[in-house]
């Protein structure tokens, strides 16, 4: 009976304990095939941004049996990202990316933000039905944005971030994602 109770504890041990990469009594990830930097983000509530610094990653690319920080130590001074207090409504959306810098792009928006000569602005295309135009709004993976901009695509629940370079706009993909809009 007791070698039963000790091979079944370790059964689940390993079944539960393990299947996160995580260790316990670590603030580590170990990354598995298949992992994107932004799912890992998204399972221990922080930032994509924090986990690149404290992993030093110049990029979100991450790969296989490779050991991530996942969480703040003391060594590691950055604060997690904010989590808005001024949230008016709450919806998850489809988030495709685009670039003010394709051919045939002009860069300006709907409502007139020109994206080439501010190619820092965080700025989302919005279905007008769903979210106001000029609306502030926390996206998930992205951060604090404008609804700045429409699509002939962009219908529903869908969004696209602005990203300044169409490189990485390809590299963002299609997600689902949790967006706030704020007051």
């Amino acid at each position: 009976m007791k070698k039963l109770i000790i091979t079944s504890s370790l059964v689940l041990f390993s079944l539960f304990g393990m299947t996160t990469g995580a260790s316990a009594t670590s603030n580590t990830y170990t990354v598995k095939s298949g992992d994107t930097l932004y799912r890992i983000a998204n399972t221990y509530k922080v930032s994509m941004k924090d986990l690149q610094k404290w992993n030093n990653l110049k990029s979100t690319q991450i790969r296989p049996k490779q050991v991530l920080k996942v969480s703040q130590t003391k060594a590691n001074t950055s604060t997690p990202a904010k989590k808005p207090s001024n949230v008016v409504k709450e919806l998850t959306v489809t988030a495709t990316a685009y670039t003010g810098n394709c051919k045939g792009c002009s860069g300006i928006t709907a409502t007139g933000i020109n994206l080439k000569k501010n190619p820092k602005l965080k700025v989302i295309s919005v279905d007008p039905k769903v979210i106001k135009l000029g609306s502030k709004v926390y996206v998930e993976g992205y951060g604090t944005a404008i609804a700045g901009d429409k699509g002939s695509a962009i219908k529903g629940n869908k969004i696209d971030v602005f990203i300044p370079s169409q490189k990485e706009a390809i590299k963002w993909g299609r997600k689902t994602v949790k967006i706030k809009i704020l007051k």
